[in-house]
């Protein structure tokens, strides 16, 4: 028989973690209120087919970071986290939030004049108003591939 490395029991525990995690997720979007989930799975979707077709960005995590679905590149670390989350204050609210120590809202603001902003962290959204999907994708591909950006510049 043979005995187990660390590696093979980081690997068991790295599975199990993520079925958790998965669940996690599962349950914050199972509780949010159906106009705003719906909104929400939409914009999940908008995330993953943005970073699948943007280059140099790679496969996403997706991760729960201060009780938000968030999601990261890990693997290519070419960009900053998105998250998204309902708006607690605003019924029907919900918003795509962005590292505030970056420029990438100021930079949307420049671009998208149209949009709604919460201070230099989130575009603020409506569940009752069609999704602005082409600034949106525009946007989060900038995100996803804020860091590549920065490096390739410096």
């Amino acid at each position: 028989m043979k005995k187990a490395t660390a590696k093979n029991v980081t690997r068991r525990v790295t599975k199990k973690s993520e079925s958790s995690q998965s669940a996690a997720i599962d349950a914050v979007f199972a509780a949010y209120p159906p106009p705003v989930k719906a909104r929400l799975l939409a914009l999940r979707r908008l995330i993953f087919d943005t970073a699948k077709t943007t280059n140099g960005v790679g496969a996403l995590e997706e991760a729960l970071k201060w009780g938000q679905p968030s999601y990261l590149t890990s693997e290519s670390r070419s960009g900053s986290t998105v998250r998204i989350d309902q708006l607690k204050n605003e019924a029907g609210g919900y918003a795509v939030y962005f590292h505030c120590q970056t420029d990438l809202v100021e930079t949307f603001r420049e671009l998208y004049p149209e949009l709604r902003y919460g201070g230099n962290r989130s575009i603020l959204l409506d569940a009752g108003e069609k999704l602005p999907e082409a600034a949106l994708r525009h946007c989060i591909a900038l995100a996803l591939t804020y860091h590549a950006r920065k490096r390739k510049a410096g």
